[in-house]
């Protein structure tokens, strides 16, 4: 899973795997580890208690809680994208949790295996 912050909005892209996690165990994890022990964790997790996309954060861990509907319908479909927002003190949070595909050219050292098939490859203008 894939971490992207930038002001007040937070995007997770996920593989193909990942999607199945989420919807079938109701959550997928993710972390990266720091010098000196320091950790940051962050969490996708859908829930039957929330009815819209929704993040917090506390004590090095950022939790997405997406709704159990919208997760699974999301999981069996087409559908690119879950969006949200969060009211905040001083504006809102952007939520934008996405299905993650292959780049239509490859990189060296990529694997890409586990990931959604690009819609446009094979287009001759990509």
């Amino acid at each position: 899973m894939k971490l992207r912050i930038q002001d007040n909005s937070i995007r997770l892209r996920l593989t193909r795997s990942e999607v199945d996690d989420v919807s079938a165990e109701g959550s997928v994890t993710a972390s990266i580890s720091f010098p000196n022990g320091a950790r940051f964790e962050y969490s996708l997790e859908s829930s039957s208690l929330t009815g819209q996309p929704r993040a917090q954060f506390s004590t090095d861990r950022l939790v997405v809680q997406i709704p159990q509907a919208m997760v699974r319908r999301w999981a069996v479909t087409e559908e690119v994208s879950i969006t949200g927002a969060q009211p905040l003190e001083d504006g809102e949070l952007s939520i934008l949790v996405e299905k993650d595909f292959a780049c239509l050219t490859p990189r060296e050292g990529e694997d890409e295996s586990d990931m959604f098939p690009h819609p446009l490859k094979g287009q001759e203008n990509c």
